[in-house]
């Protein structure tokens, strides 16, 4: 009788799961920090028998993976063939890691996998889908800067590539009107450089040129880097596709190098509505 060969726990693991049924787990690497990376979502790229997702995710994630797992990187720009890949293999049983940065549902790989589902007429019978959501860029900055989301905020991706610079523009005047603070994502490239002006340009017709503006760049990344200023002095060159562009609205202001915007409770306070009383939520 030939000697059963000796096999890790990883890869008992990976035999009783590989029986199971299939999953794909939708998983949130956050801004780039490893400590960024929530439990759930490294207990998930952990189970997983297939790891699929864009090269550049899949390196911040390198020291994680195991010999047993199966690797599948693909350049930028392969986002649905990527969703294709990652519900086929799920849909044929396997336990399915897709991975992407900050939370996998903003801006990232959750939407592109539900088109997919969507067209196959998906009913949730199989595979199943598990989103394991984590910190996004603009918490990630938030978090650096202060408190600048403590009031209602928006996001609005400037890049046209998916979606008309029209339908763009509308939903920035409607978020400079009705005075959100706005994250701005995706603000500049090379080939794509005088959005972000025109969107500053419009922003100063509905507030004042000091209102605080932070440039935030590779937030939790060896090279962070991140600017305080505001709407009159924003320098828009020095935006980049790392970046993330945060606009106050007409209450934020700046602290000892940080920024905030008030949620109202002095002013309920200064009237006698305290938190917690009837109408002052």
């Amino acid at each position: 009788m030939q000697p059963t060969p000796h096999c890790n726990e990883g890869c008992e693991e990976s035999r009783e799961e590989s029986r199971a049924e299939g999953v794909l787990f939708l998983v949130s690497l956050g801004p780039g920090a490893h400590d960024q990376m929530t439990l759930a979502a490294r207990e998930a790229v952990r189970r997983a028998q297939v790891i699929i997702g864009y090269r550049g995710y899949i390196e911040q994630i390198r020291p994680q993976l195991q010999p047993w797992q199966t690797v599948v990187a693909s350049p930028i720009g392969q986002e649905l063939a990527r969703a294709e890949e990652a519900v086929n293999r799920a849909a044929a049983g396997a336990r399915v890691a897709l991975v992407s940065s900050g939370d996998v549902g903003i801006y990232a790989m959750a939407g592109p996998v539900y088109d997919v589902l969507r067209a196959r007429d998906w009913q949730g019978d199989g595979p199943r889908v598990e989103v394991l959501p984590g910190v996004s860029a603009i918490q990630a900055a938030a978090a650096r800067l202060g408190a600048p989301l403590s009031h209602d905020f928006c996001t609005i991706s400037l890049s046209d590539l998916l979606t008309p610079w029209p339908v763009i523009q509308r939903r920035i005047q409607a978020a400079a009107w009705g005075d959100f603070v706005i994250g701005f994502y995706n603000p500049r490239s090379r080939g794509r450089d005088w959005q972000l002006r025109w969107a500053v340009d419009c922003l100063r017709q509905y507030r004042s040129p000091h209102t605080p503006v932070a440039i935030a760049r590779q937030v939790t990344r060896p090279d962070e880097a991140i600017q305080v200023t505001t709407l009159g002095q924003v320098d828009v060159a020095q935006v980049d596709m790392f970046t993330l562009v945060l606009v106050g609205n007409s209450q934020s202001y700046l602290l000892a190098g940080h920024l905030a915007t008030p949620r109202g409770y002095r002013d309920l306070t200064a009237v006698g509505n305290l938190p917690g009383d009837p109408g002052s939520r």
